[in-house]
């Protein structure tokens, strides 16, 4: 798999860069944090339990406020993955789903008492961080998905039948693959999202989210962000759950004032392509990020992923200085979600200087090994 010419990335594109890949990491796991309390209720629930306003802060889940999910857990080892995929390239070695599927590995070892213990001081230092060693919420096609070593492919996809959001939502960074061209980026989220899902819809949501965040990391705005993914998906078998959903989304916007019934309207489910809609519908009418996150939680539906969702995009199409400070200072993981998101920024733009066919930092290859 070919990327093309490698970019020259000067002082300030890089710090552009390196906002908008901790704006989406962050902005995700913002999102996934703010929903993570009210996921699956209903919308009379969450007015009962929290106002008729909703949820409009962090609510406790997991024994804490700002507790992220299995949903930023996974987006986390693919960033890891990516990074090593890079870090290989060196070696003669280039197969990115690879890369990612072993570091989806590294998680699913994270969620067992039994088996393999990642924590060792040749595995890089992403499996070391003890605080990611809980299970929260796994959806049960990921942990099925990455319970063995055999890669689920496009051809031979694990969960053949599997819809739910999984792989989309942690489909983010590829689109943070900002040298590559579209057409890759859909292509290895699709690869990425067959290790889990084997359904269609779940697999072009997934790419779909991808291209999405990659328009908006090279500085496009949300709209031709879509209208460059609908273009991108056209020709693809299968893509018209998705294609559709993304048009309702559109559509919505110029159907009055943004709430509840409009996005549920959208979609109720954990349908892939109806969390992406809802999370891109909230990101388009979103006045600001806390205003989007929020329509993007209070609805009956699966808040903790179209809040990923929507954060997400909102992050890398503002960058992080746009993201509530309130909010980033609960946040659980926070060190971590920016160490892995400078790591990745400074791969990208300046990955030669860290690593050569003949050469390699010995601090990085600590932190990310070629094994």
């Amino acid at each position: 798999m070919s990327t093309g010419a490698a970019a020259v990335w000067g002082r300030a594109e890089q710090q552009d860069f390196r906002s908008r890949v901790r704006g989406a990491l962050l902005g995700g796991a913002v999102g996934d944090a703010l929903g993570a309390g009210v996921s699956g209720l209903a919308l009379e629930e969450i007015r009962a339990a929290h106002g008729v306003e909703g949820v409009a802060d962090y609510v406790p889940a997991h024994g804490r406020r700002g507790a992220v999910t299995a949903l930023t857990q996974l987006t986390l080892f693919t960033v890891d993955g990516l990074i090593r995929a890079q870090v290989r390239r060196d070696t003669g070695a280039w197969h990115p789903p690879t890369d990612v599927h072993r570091a989806h590995l590294r998680w699913a070892s994270t969620q067992h008492h039994w088996g393999p213990d990642e924590r060792r001081d040749d595995n890089g230092w992403l499996a070391a961080e003890e605080w990611l060693y809980v299970r929260r919420d796994p959806t049960r096609e990921c942990l099925g998905g990455f319970g063995d070593t055999v890669m689920g492919t496009l051809d031979r996809p694990k969960n053949p039948t599997a819809r739910d959001a999984g792989a989309l939502t942690r489909s983010a960074p590829f689109g943070l693959l900002v040298g590559w061209e579209p057409g890759l980026v859909l292509q290895l989220a699709v690869e990425c999202a067959a290790q889990s899902h084997g359904h269609p819809a779940a697999q072009h949501a997934a790419g779909a989210f991808a291209v999405l965040v990659h328009g908006l990391a090279r500085g496009e705005s949300l709209d031709a962000a879509v209208q460059n993914t609908l273009a991108l998906l056209a020709d693809r078998p299968g893509h018209e759950p998705v294609t559709e959903a993304l048009r309702q989304a559109l559509g919505s916007v110029r159907q009055g004032i943004p709430g509840p019934a409009l996005i549920e309207a959208l979609g109720a489910t954990d349908a892939a392509e109806e969390v992406l809609a809802v999370g891109v519908y909230c990101a388009l009418v979103s006045e600001d990020i806390r205003h989007g996150l929020r329509l993007a939680v209070n609805h009956s539906g699966p808040s903790r992923a179209t809040g990923s969702v929507c954060g997400a995009l909102l992050g890398a199409l503002h960058g992080e200085t746009a993201l509530p400070p309130a909010w980033l200072v609960e946040l659980e993981g926070r060190a971590t979600l920016l160490q892995l998101a400078d790591d990745f920024a400074m791969e990208m733009t300046q990955g030669p200087a860290l690593h050569t066919p003949s050469a390699v930092a010995p601090g990085w290859l600590a932190r990310y090994p070629r094994t």
